[in-house]
């Protein structure tokens, strides 16, 4: 442990910078608070995490982004209603007026780079909440195409009607499998189509080698790497609050799967994490 908050104590820095794509800086999966978002981000930087998209999942979440990413040069965001979040808005007569809150959201806040994280998640929404789901997807992945915007994707035990409502409705042009959780086969399902695929530190878990098998696949220029934390912590800190700082530690496992030099695939993640959400923001390039 490292501090005072007893967090994972923080492993050797990457040799060339990547973005973490999918951040909750605002939460915690403890009783333990956040990290404050300078020392956040003063810990990321100094492990090669230089840039993040802060992610929101509700209306809260969402205007939480997008203040931080107008006040953090480090920081874009990413706005959305968590589709376990949809069925009681849609039950309440409230879904219409949240999804316009978050389309003035994205009218009115430049950093805002994706529409996310939305989808389907048939795990904790059973399914009285299916059809709620699958409108608000539909109506988040218009949003995305009506701003230009990266296209952020929860799937959940749900792979077969994302892709039925992404073929559906029309992809965006851009479009991001956030926490990559599929097999070989969906994963080469989800390339055809166009999207990049976004790796956690459940790549590192001993019992995901389909995971690892769909990142094997995949080609260097479709991959992205996130944390969720404070979720989906890589070993050997499973278990405990997740942070950017700690993305080397599945960097490192993802290079070491694909065979790759670590640098190289570091450099190519950037490259693409750049491409996924509309250019470069925040810093010098490095």
């Amino acid at each position: 442990m490292s501090g005072k908050t007893g967090w994972p104590e923080a492993p050797e820095p990457l040799p060339y910078p990547v973005i973490d794509n999918h951040c909750h800086l605002d939460i915690s999966r403890t009783d333990e608070e956040p990290l404050a978002v300078e020392e956040a981000l003063a810990r990321a930087t100094a492990s090669g995490i230089p840039r993040i998209v802060q992610v929101g999942c509700d209306l809260a979440g969402s205007r939480w982004a997008a203040r931080a990413a107008s006040s953090y040069d480090e920081i874009v965001a990413a706005i959305a209603l968590h589709p376990n979040e949809v069925p009681e808005l849609a039950e309440r007569g409230e879904l219409d007026a949240a999804i316009a809150e978050l389309d003035l959201i994205a009218t009115q806040t430049p950093r805002v780079r994706a529409i996310g994280e939305t989808g389907l998640d048939y795990f904790r929404t059973d399914e009285s909440g299916r059809d709620a789901q699958h409108d608000s997807f539909r109506r988040h992945i218009e949003l995305a195409k009506k701003h230009d915007l990266a296209l952020m994707i929860h799937d959940r035990d749900a792979h077969d009607d994302v892709l039925a409502i992404l073929g559906e409705v029309g992809a965006p042009e851009r479009w991001v499998m956030h926490c990559f959780s599929g097999d070989a086969d969906f994963a080469r399902r989800c390339l055809d189509r166009g999207a990049y695929l976004s790796f956690a530190g459940t790549v590192t878990f001993k019992n995901a080698e389909p995971l690892r098998e769909a990142l094997a696949v995949a080609p260097r220029d479709r991959i992205l790497v996130e944390t969720d934390a404070p979720f989906l912590t890589p070993v050997p800190h499973r278990g405990r609050n997740n942070a950017s700082y700690l993305i080397p530690l599945t960097v490192r496992s993802m290079a070491q799967t694909r065979g790759d030099d670590l640098g190289e695939l570091c450099e190519a993640i950037e490259t693409n994490t750049f491409a996924a959400y509309g250019g470069a923001w925040g810093l010098s390039k490095a």
